[in-house]
């Protein structure tokens, strides 16, 4: 599936926040020593938990609009992953410790 520009620019935006790269292979998009940030858009939200799977910190989908958020925040109830806006904004607090 192709990238698209409101998930490239998301991504590019967050990683500049958390002084990180964008990663564009397998795995989270986002990753500090910290934390894990998977950038999906209202069509991809379901797939976000799949590519954080077996990450031993905090994790977060951020969503690329507000319908993105919506449908993550929708996802997430009862786990330990959190979500947050495009600009990288924790809307909801992930709850998964450090190890």
């Amino acid at each position: 599936m192709t990238e698209s520009k409101s998930h490239k620019a998301t991504s590019n935006r967050i990683a500049k926040k958390f002084k990180t790269d964008y990663n564009t292979g397998k795995g989270a998009d986002i990753k500090t020593e910290k934390i894990a940030i998977e950038v999906e858009t209202p069509e991809t939200v379901n797939d976000a938990s799949r590519q954080l799977r077996g990450h031993q910190k905090p994790v977060y989908i951020a969503g690329t609009n507000k319908e993105a958020v919506e449908k993550a925040l929708d996802a997430t109830k009862g786990t330990t992953i959190g979500v947050m806006d495009n600009q990288g904004k924790v809307v909801k607090r992930s709850t998964r410790k450090s190890v």
